[in-house]
């Protein structure tokens, strides 16, 4: 199973899992309780309930990068570039725009 904390503007705003059964998209609580929370996506609109997708969501899938850059990422980590969570998570710490994915250990 691997697993990541979704941060939106530096605030810890949901996990997104990749298990057996696909892939886990849900807000934390705090973050839905605080005063102005921000959806990650318009395809992800705020909600207490899980979202669940057989393939990487692909709002996720969007931020991987492409082309040059994914090669030298593969050529320095060695991961096969079908494992798009892998790559999610080793990529994608400090992506452009206001999301950022932190593995969980």
């Amino acid at each position: 199973m691997k697993r990541a904390k979704i941060y939106m503007h530096n605030s810890w705003a949901g996990t997104l899992v990749e298990d057996e059964n696909g892939y886990h998209f849900n807000y934390e609580p705090g973050y839905l309780g605080t005063e102005s929370p921000e959806p990650i996506s318009l395809t992800l609109p705020l909600t207490k309930n899980t979202y669940h997708s057989n393939i990487l969501f692909p709002f996720f899938d969007g931020l991987i990068p492409e082309g040059w850059l994914l090669d030298i990422a593969e050529r320095n980590w060695k991961f096969d570039i079908r494992d798009r969570m892998s790559i999610l998570l080793l990529t994608c710490r400090d992506c452009i725009g206001a999301t950022s994915v932190e593995p969980i250990e």
